[in-house]
């Protein structure tokens, strides 16, 4: 009998451990357009989507475009696939451009990670850096919005997690950009401090 209520403990361990996980990366912004973003594959090899939750009334999968072209494997449906259910959305090479799509099945549209292909020209993904957890490896955690012109903006009705996958460094343009005006701080600051 003990045994039986110790592996029902474990049981209940086990699905309140994937609950909390599944609400630990919320959009702070809430009602205000996430920042645009765009994603290069990191390394030669697959890339790889983790499903992390939902909080759609819609039914979506999602999808890549790999330097503009789709790979065609489509997958992690939102109301069909469990905390850290994965798929292999293709194959990649270091420095390929990704634009990860939206596919709402239950109104025929798609959203992309690039505002600009999106029909409203809205930015309809948020992402994070995720750490990883036991059932989830480290990568970009990366939300959708499936409303057209964003719906509640809150960036959460399909969330998964994608490995192999960053933000693309600064270029050096805007490195140099950034430092002169890091300079031009640092030299008005220390005028001021002199008067």
């Amino acid at each position: 009998m003990s045994k039986k209520i110790g592996f029902i403990a474990s049981v209940l361990f086990s699905c309140t451990a994937l609950t909390a996980n599944a609400a630990s990366i919320p959009y702070n912004l809430v009602g205000t357009e996430a920042p645009a973003n765009s994603f290069i594959a990191t390394a030669t090899g697959q890339l790889t989507a983790y499903f992390y939750a939902t909080e759609a009334a819609y039914n979506s999968e999602i999808g890549v475009r790999v330097n503009g072209v789709s790979t065609g494997v489509y997958g992690l449906w939102n109301h069909g696939s469990a905390y850290a259910d994965s798929i292999v959305l293709g194959n990649v090479n270091a420095g390929d451009l990704l634009e990860f799509e939206l596919r709402v099945l239950t109104t025929s549209t798609s959203w992309y990670s690039t505002a600009t292909n999106n029909a409203d020209g809205k930015n309809h993904t948020y992402t994070a850096s995720f750490a990883g957890d036991a059932w989830i490896p480290a990568g970009r955690y990366i939300a959708f919005e499936d409303l057209p012109s964003l719906g509640d903006f809150d960036y959460d009705d399909h969330q998964f997690v994608v490995t192999n996958v960053a933000l693309p460094e600064p270029t050096g343009l805007g490195l140099l950009g950034i430092g002169l005006i890091t300079l031009g701080l640092m030299r008005r600051r220390k005028s001021n401090t002199a008067n």
